[in-house]
């Protein structure tokens, strides 16, 4: 009887997964990601950032699109007020994800401080692509954990080595994070609506790049979710009206 209890609780907390399986995914985005932190230490440093300054964004900032927005807009001598600014609004789109992973983590509120930290893209991905709060909370930890441990120690092997490596512009690190969230992402593409919102998104962010400030075409691309989405009820809307018509012509 205990025994079909257990089995009637993990299948609620999300089909049974075996933690390992969860484990071993967070490990390898973790991983993956973290090992990037290399290529925002190089930039960052390149744009003139010193290595303690490069470091405290890792550790306090933590969200790597924000950052390589950050010393991206530095390095061409754009003004460090609106550099951080446009930082801060790529940033925001880790509150729609902690929105989200509030409901599905439901973690006690004296870890919620600390686990804000570590709401970001890959995090939320995680989570998210699990079927039950307790993958998700595992998925969530062992992300958030390794990356963390990982994006601090290779920024600071990254500053440090700036001088070595040369111009970083010419190795195209600054590609290497978007690189591995894309690859990260597109997988879990499933359907024909959020195909087309990536897809629309992608030419608005690299559109609009040439003419807005750093930060901001990022911030224009999520526009693509609610004109695909009134695109699609439109297209809906339209179906069921078809068949209303097919139907009194019937009778």
């Amino acid at each position: 009887m205990a025994e079909q209890t257990a089995l009637t609780d993990r299948r609620a907390d999300g089909g049974g997964r075996p933690d390992a399986a969860v484990v071993r995914d967070a490990l390898g985005v973790g991983i993956a990601v973290g090992l990037s932190g290399f290529a925002f230490g190089v930039t960052s440093a390149g744009s003139g950032l010193s290595v303690w300054q490069t470091c405290a964004l890792s550790l306090l900032v933590f969200t790597g699109a924000s950052q390589f927005a950050l010393v991206g807009a530095l390095a061409t001598g754009g003004n460090p007020l609106t550099a951080a600014a446009g930082a801060f609004f790529l940033g925001v789109r880790n509150a729609f994800y902690g929105l989200r992973l509030s409901q599905s983590l439901a973690l006690p509120r004296a870890v919620r401080p600390f686990a804000a930290q570590w709401v970001i893209d890959e995090t939320a991905a995680v989570s998210l692509a699990q079927p039950g709060r307790r993958a998700a909370r595992i998925g969530f930890g062992v992300t958030g954990l390794t990356l963390y441990v990982l994006w601090n120690l290779t920024t600071l092997l990254g500053a440090l080595g700036a001088e070595a490596i040369g111009d970083t512009d010419a190795w195209g690190l600054d590609a290497a994070g978007p690189a591995v969230f894309v690859a990260l992402l597109a997988p879990m593409l499933k359907t024909t609506a959020e195909r087309a919102v990536a897809g629309l998104a992608v030419l608005l962010g690299l559109g609009l790049l040439p003419v807005l400030p750093a930060g901001v075409p990022v911030l224009m691309a999520a526009l693509a979710a609610p004109v695909v989405l009134y695109l699609e009820g439109r297209r809906r809307a339209g179906r069921a009206a078809g068949r209303v018509d097919t139907r009194e012509e019937e009778r």
